[in-house]
């Protein structure tokens, strides 16, 4: 397979992982806010979101999370040169960090599947802004890659992470 090939698709799985991983996360909210509510509403958004929970993890999320892993590294295989790339160790290591990410919402899945909600509803919208902060830096590395002036690369990564907590702020306000 050539190498465009090889890069559309793992860019199709990243959007995939993304999309899996930033609706979860979204859905564990909405399962840990059903708790407030009385009996039977709760048994019933419960099961529902642990349906929900777990097709979109099982079925979309962490395959895509695989599939963009083995793209990724195809990718690599096929230009072996992208690893002596300043800019591919620092993508290669928010990577990591999406990763352990991704194992970390696989851990709250079955905390809320065995009735264990050690997050709060503001907690995880926070917790959700850490894909957003992954995506926004990988993209910037892998469009700008050697060409990003790193101080302005780095004041602009702290500058939506500003910026996306004045809007959970903002947002938990307006929700009161």
């Amino acid at each position: 397979m050539e190498l465009a090939t090889v890069k559309a698709l793992h860019i199709i799985f990243v959007v995939s992982w993304f999309a899996g991983l930033f609706y979860i996360v979204r859905l564990f909210i909405y399962h840990t806010e059903a708790q407030q509510k009385e009996e039977t509403a709760r048994q019933i958004l419960s099961a529902q979101f642990e349906i929900m929970e777990r097709k979109l993890w099982w079925i979309i999320t962490t395959p895509a999370m695989i599939l963009t892993l083995v793209f990724g590294t195809w990718m690599i295989v096929l230009v072996p040169s992208y690893l002596q790339m300043g800019w591919m160790h620092i993508k290669l290591s928010f990577v990591a960090i999406l990763l352990i990410y991704h194992f970390v919402c696989q851990k709250i899945l079955f905390d809320l599947k065995k009735g264990k909600y050690n997050w709060s509803s503001n907690g995880l919208r926070i917790w959700n802004e850490v894909a957003t902060l992954a995506l926004v830096a990988i993209v910037f590395l892998a469009v700008m890659k050697d060409s990003l002036n790193w101080i302005k690369g780095t004041v602009g990564f702290f500058a939506v992470a500003i910026g996306l907590m004045i809007g959970i702020k903002i947002y938990k306000r307006l929700r009161k």
